[in-house]
C-alpha cells in the first residue's frame, strides 16, 4: 500500500476540510508544458530519481516506506499525491512527488538530473476539496474555483498557489480515482 502524505483536520467547512499538514520533502520538476502533459513530461525524471537515479544510487522499493537493507542501500517509497502546480507563467508547471515522512533532509539521496531538486516545503494550514474523476484541466479548475469561492466565503485569507493532487495510478477506473485542490490559507 502506497504511504499517503500525513495531515490532520482542524476543521470542517462547507465545501471542504481545513488541514494542517507537516513539514515535508518532496522531489520537484519544472515542466513547459500543458497541463495534461506536465505531470507525463515529469513522470520518468522524478519516478527515476526514485527507482535510483541519484549520487547513492539508492533502489526503490515500491511497497514500503524508506528502510535500510543490508547491503546498507536506502529504500525510497512512492507516496502519494503526486502534486501538480502553476507556474508564473502559462504552461509552466511544477511537478512533486511527495517523499515518505521517513526520508528527512540529511538520508535524502542528491539526484543524479539536474532538472529534479529536492525540497522542504514547510508546515502549513490548507483548505482542501477532495473529487473523484478525471485528470482534466475543466476538473481541476472548476474545483479550484470552488475551492476557492468557499474559502473567501469561510472568511479565510488563501496565501499561496493552489495544488492539484493526485492520489491513483493512471489505470483506476476514472470514477474511483482519488483527487485533491489544496489551497494554502492565513494561520
Amino acid at each position: 500500500m502506497t504511504e499517503q502524505q500525513p495531515y490532520r483536520v482542524v476543521s470542517r467547512h462547507p465545501g471542504f476540510e481545513l488541514r494542517r499538514y507537516p513539514a515535508h520533502l518532496v522531489a520537484e520538476m519544472r515542466v513547459q508544458a500543458s497541463f495534461t502533459r506536465a505531470p507525463i513530461e515529469a513522470f520518468r525524471p522524478l519516478a527515476g530519481y526514485l527507482a535510483g537515479a541519484n549520487r547513492a544510487r539508492h533502489p526503490v522499493g515500491s511497497a514500503a516506506s524508506a528502510t535500510t537493507t543490508a547491503s546498507g542501500s536506502t529504500k525510497i517509497a512512492m507516496t502519494a499525491p503526486v502534486v501538480q502546480i502553476e507556474g508564473e507563467r502559462p504552461g509552466a508547471y511544477l511537478i512533486q512527488f511527495v517523499l515518505p515522512a521517513a526520508v528527512t533532509t540529511d538520508t535524502a539521496p542528491e539526484p543524479v538530473d539536474a532538472r529534479v531538486r529536492i525540497r522542504e516545503v514547510a508546515a502549513q494550514l490548507a483548505a482542501a476539496m477532495r473529487f473523484s474523476g478525471r485528470w482534466t484541466e475543466p476538473a481541476f479548475s472548476q474545483r479550484a474555483t470552488m475551492l476557492g469561492r468557499s474559502v473567501t466565503a469561510a472568511g479565510l485569507q488563501p496565501t499561496g498557489a493552489i495544488r492539484y493532487a493526485r492520489f491513483d495510478p493512471p489505470w483506476k477506473p476514472w470514477f474511483l480515482r482519488r483527487n485533491e485542490v489544496v489551497l494554502p490559507v492565513v494561520e
